[in-house]
């Protein structure tokens, strides 16, 4: 990408489209992404869900084995494992 700075007609313009509502802007030369398209597309390595304190009953056998196999991030794990088992439970079901 260039480095180079905008003209101020081009900023005049760029705020022209950014002051109009979605509906008013014509996309209709702008293909439609196939659903196809995302088949196999993954979040990257930087994705972070957002997290949501709760309180989960767990079996005691199952929290001691995740901390003392895991350690310090055992709850990570658990998390890790528990979205594991989404995905599949979701693939299984397309």
């Amino acid at each position: 990408m260039s480095k180079k700075d905008l003209g101020q007609e081009q900023r005049n313009q760029l705020a022209k489209l950014a002051g109009l509502p979605d509906s008013e802007i014509d996309t209709s030369d702008i293909p439609e992404v196939p659903a196809e398209n995302w088949i196999h597309a993954r979040r990257g390595h930087l994705y972070r869900p957002l997290k949501q304190p709760v309180t989960i009953r767990l079996d005691a056998d199952v929290l001691s084995w995740f901390k003392e196999h895991v350690g310090g991030g055992y709850q990570t794990e658990i998390n890790r494992v528990l979205r594991h088992h989404v995905i599949e439970q979701e693939k299984r079901r397309t």
